[in-house]
């Protein structure tokens, strides 16, 4: 199996499913091939720092008793788990020294789901702690590197699931994202990263029955292997309330229909942010190209001009509900913008979320009202260019100076509030050969449409297979 390693780490997940299914190879080979793979990369980039090999050998052995036609729409295909999420008998850190050494006693309802469908978890990847920030650092495992350039970073929070990708230890990866987690990661490695509408994928409800500003999705070097993974992922569970059930029509199916937009919508700041020039110039060639498949393109976006206040309120709610009790006794452990967040929420009044939820309300329908006149809104997914991984955050942008150290995500966080899927898709590179990924949106529930569109741009901008690459030094 060594000589054909090169062959099987390029391969779409599609395609390794399909030999999975004709019993040409088997998911104890697969993890062979990864188990080397790793062995050769992750040095240098630091994506998939817990390692659960016997625990998936295990799991394969058992679902390969079974006949091949009942092993689950991955058919024994691995794939990592953010170290966010609860993986049974596995260390789970959130990247965090107080859970250092914490082993998991029973698995997320998203990986229990992800099993039944014949995944195979062989590692966690690397995330912020607490999933907080967009640049994938903690003290547990040190920083995730970006493998287009070493010295970049691979943003966040869903850095580790990104870089896997990116550099073939992974075919398909499980990610979260409350401000971009799964999409400026995405953008930043040059792969997929979607966020499905709440409810899409069913997790396990913790701190409050229905938060919903973060949610669980996939993430994946092309389009049709992101809607394989979504559908793997989806589905309902009665401890999630939220969760919506299977649709009749598979993603897959969906992402290859050909079904085409008819008017799109582009714009490079939402109205709310500034943005890099050249990541601006570079979505926006992107975008224009549906052009050539008779798709109107307007440049428009809806009225997103509360996003900023609102997520800032909800996200320190979310950080207070969540993480008060750390702060009340583990404080000297948490990272500084943790401990930040946490007291922003703890500060809020009971005014200050009846104004925020009140925007998001607002938001929410003055989109649904934009998707009426537009079948898809198109913008960056993140607005700057891969940063030095030394730096924290994005403090500043086309000369303006944030406020705070999430503020640079707003292109992301204001969609999130507005409760729509969206996935990065990479539409091209820098001058100096860094990714830059494009934001695709669609209405809320819109999965389908979303990747029939953003597979028709990918064919267009033929892109898709850049990816995997071999760790690069900076230039």
């Amino acid at each position: 199996m060594v000589g054909s390693d090169q062959e099987l780490v390029r391969a779409t997940a599609c395609a390794v499913v399909d030999k999975l299914k004709a019993g040409e190879i088997t998911p104890l080979d697969l993890l062979d091939v990864l188990e080397r793979r790793i062995g050769q990369v992750d040095g240098k980039v630091n994506a998939l720092p817990t390692l659960c090999f016997d625990r998936a050998r295990d799991h394969a052995r058992a679902l390969m008793k079974k006949p091949a036609g009942e092993r689950g729409l991955l058919a024994g295909l691995p794939l990592p788990i953010k170290d966010l999420t609860n993986v049974e008998g596995v260390r789970t850190t959130q990247g965090s020294p107080i859970y250092r050494d914490t082993i998991s006693a029973r698995s997320d309802i998203v990986v229990e789901h992800l099993e039944a469908n014949g995944g195979v978890i062989y590692a966690k990847s690397n995330t912020p702690e607490f999933g907080a920030g967009a640049n994938t650092f903690n003290e547990v495992f040190g920083p995730t590197l970006n493998p287009w350039d070493l010295t970049r970073s691979a943003a966040g929070s869903s850095g580790g699931a990104a870089v896997a990708l990116a550099t073939g230890t992974a075919w398909l990866a499980h990610g979260s994202d409350m401000g971009g987690s799964l999409r400026n990661p995405a953008s930043f490695c040059g792969i997929v990263g979607m966020r499905p509408s709440i409810g899409r994928v069913a997790h396990s409800p913790a701190f409050k029955i229905d938060r919903n500003l973060t949610v669980h999705g996939p993430m994946a070097r092309n389009i049709e292997d992101a809607a394989l993974l979504l559908d793997a992922m989806s589905g309902e569970h009665p401890a999630d309330p939220l969760s919506l059930p299977v649709l009749p029509t598979s993603f897959l199916s969906a992402a290859r229909s050909g079904e085409r937009p008819k008017r799109i919508a582009y714009s490079p700041d939402l109205g709310i942010t500034p943005v890099d020039p050249e990541v601006a110039a570079i979505t926006r060639k992107a975008a224009e190209r549906f052009a050539e498949a008779g798709v109107i393109v307007e440049e428009a976006h809806p009225d997103l001009r509360e996003a900023h206040e609102c997520f800032h309120v909800l996200r320190a709610f979310d950080f207070a509900i969540s993480k008060a009790a750390l702060l009340r006794t583990k404080r000297d452990q948490l990272k500084p913008e943790v401990i930040w967040n946490i007291e922003e929420g703890l500060k809020l009044s009971v005014e200050q979320l009846e104004r925020a939820e009140a925007q998001r309300v607002a938001m929410a329908a003055r989109t649904l009202e934009f998707f009426k006149t537009y079948d898809l809104l198109l913008a960056p997914a993140t607005i700057v260019a891969p940063f030095p991984v030394e730096n924290r955050y994005v403090a500043e942008c086309a000369g303006v100076k944030f406020d705070n150290y999430v503020q640079w995500l707003a292109i992301v966080y204001a969609i999130t509030l507005a409760c729509c899927p969206a996935l990065s898709l990479p539409c091209g590179f820098t001058a100096s050969g860094l990714p830059v990924g494009l934001q695709i949106v669609a209405p809320s529930r819109g999965e389908a449409q979303l990747l029939a569109g953003a597979k028709m741009l990918e064919d267009i901008l033929g892109i898709r297979g850049t990816t995997p690459i071999d760790p690069r030094p900076a230039k």
